[in-house]
């Protein structure tokens, strides 16, 4: 069951409640760069991501902020550290939304300008905690960046906030490590009914910060725990968003799109499948059709094991058959599966 989380609205994108899972990425452009964060942000508009972030170092980049905002469909999230102006001016340039620490703005009359101003304009703040930045007194405390001591972290924050009436937040609690990340989500669940940004922080390059995200991000969405995602790679940020719909898809909450089959491989298999399935796999990656769809290597795993599969082809000695719904409805030559694979699914 899923855990029932504040609803907070990011630019018409609702996040929380029973919202569905929103998939965000972060530019990695030079931010002062108005031409390039634009191309980039719109690039990732168009391959699925649902909110974007820019960080904003200072003040030079405020206006790539006003300039997203006038380009894109989706909400802008600005990320802000230690300079409490920057989050007032990116507040007027249109932000959706302002990643913040309140405690490392500086005094209590700051943490106020930036309540009552995001509270004035609808705006609401993601409190970021990241276990590489924990407070020092914190650390002395509990002797390592814990979960205890991340999701307390996190809940002092917030209080800086509610001090001012300023309840629309969302919160994430991230480590380089999966399992003190998973455990702080499931604890800061418990605590706090705020919408949580799932992520694993500096996860690392696609191939293993994949790994790492699915792990740590799918385990918390089973458990019913996330609100919103970002799969952090050292990668194109492109590459974050088929991740996370990937993720999304592995555990049932994709929303559309091709869920896909394939074995393993063995001594049985007599046709090219690991390049038939690359292939399948790459073509089909940009279908919107919610199907399954199997490519397996021979007749032993093909029509009996991967019979709920919409569509599926099959290997034999240099040819291969296709099938729906474990039903064999054609025999094809081995160069022509791919695309005699993909007139079917034009089909369906």
């Amino acid at each position: 069951m899923r855990r029932k989380s504040k609803e907070i609205n990011i630019g018409g994108v609702r996040i929380g409640a029973d919202h569905p899972i929103a998939i965000q990425s972060m530019l990695n452009t030079r931010s002062a760069d108005v031409s390039a964060c634009v191309a980039q942000a719109k690039k990732l508009e168009s391959v699925g991501c649902e909110i974007v972030r820019i960080a904003v170092p200072d003040d030079s980049c405020v206006h790539t902020v006003a300039a997203l905002k006038e380009n894109l469909k989706i909400p802008v999230v600005a990320d802000i550290h230690f300079d409490y102006k920057l989050a007032l001016e990116c507040a007027a340039a249109g932000a959706d939304k302002i990643r913040i620490n309140p405690g490392n703005i500086g005094s209590e009359e700051r943490v106020k300008a930036v309540a009552l101003e995001c509270a004035r304009r609808g705006i609401p703040i993601r409190i970021g905690v990241n276990s590489g930045s924990l407070e020092k007194n914190l650390l002395e405390k509990y002797g390592a960046p814990t979960p205890e001591a991340l999701v307390e972290s996190a809940l002092y924050h917030c209080s800086l906030l509610e001090r001012f009436d300023f309840d629309n937040i969302v919160i994430s609690i991230k480590s380089s490590d999966v399992k003190r990340t998973v455990e702080s989500y499931r604890l800061a669940a418990e605590k706090t009914d705020y919408p949580l940004h799932l992520g694993v922080t500096e996860a690392g390059t696609e191939r293993m910060g994949l790994i790492k995200s699915a792990a740590g991000i799918g385990s918390l969405l089973m458990d019913g725990i996330g609100d919103t995602i970002r799969v952090s790679l050292t990668a194109e940020p492109e590459k974050e968003i088929d991740a996370a719909k990937d993720i999304l898809t592995a555990i049932g909450l994709g929303r559309g799109g091709v869920r896909f089959v394939s074995c393993p491989t063995c001594g049985r298999t007599e046709i090219n499948l690991i390049g038939i399935a690359s292939e399948v796999e790459e073509r089909l990656r940009g279908c919107k059709k919610d199907i399954t769809v199997a490519v397996m290597g021979c007749v032993v795993n093909g029509p009996g094991e991967a019979r709920e599969a919409d569509i599926g082809i099959a290997g034999g000695k240099g040819c291969g058959i296709i099938f729906r719904k474990g039903e064999i409805i054609e025999k094809i030559p081995e160069d022509r599966l791919v695309d005699a694979l993909l007139e079917q699914i034009e089909k369906l």
